[in-house]
């Protein structure tokens, strides 16, 4: 399945490509456009948008993108949201102190995009970032049992 967002990826949208590619669509492919094509882009596709302004898998109700995902698809792993409260605290501004481990995130996902401006390109290198971050998780959760 073909999945659109938003171009110049940030935390939410690194997120939520990790989150769709290991719980959701193995096979997903991403596409990241302006955020005025993306219209345009689901219906020359048929692309599932996503954390764009307007989606059905974007920001809701106080959520991020990715807890609306995690919501849509009913996942309900503990680790994965641990991971959310994690995401949405680095991803909404006014939240960034919800979450000890926010600022870290956000710092390595400026830091990814600085070195790595290309999208595809920062995803592929940033996947491993989320992976260690759902292993912690699962940790911390594993701990709190």
């Amino acid at each position: 399945m073909k999945w659109v967002t938003r171009s110049h990826v940030h935390v939410d949208r690194v997120a939520c490509p990790w989150l769709i590619s290991r719980f959701i669509d193995s096979q997903a492919e991403f596409l990241f456009v302006p955020k005025d094509s993306i219209a345009q882009v689901v219906a020359e596709t048929g692309a599932i948008p996503f954390d764009a302004p307007g989606v059905a898998l974007g920001h809701h109700h106080g959520r991020c993108s990715f807890e609306t995902i995690i919501e849509t698809y009913g996942l309900t792993d503990a680790a994965l949201l641990r991971l959310a409260k994690i995401v949405h605290a680095a991803d909404v501004a006014e939240d960034i102190d919800a979450d000890p481990v926010a600022r870290g995130l956000e710092a390595i996902a400026v830091g990814y995009s600085l070195r790595f401006p290309d999208d595809r390109e920062n995803l592929h290198r940033q996947f491993d970032v989320y992976d260690a971050l759902y292993a912690w998780c699962r940790l911390q959760v594993a701990a709190t049992k």
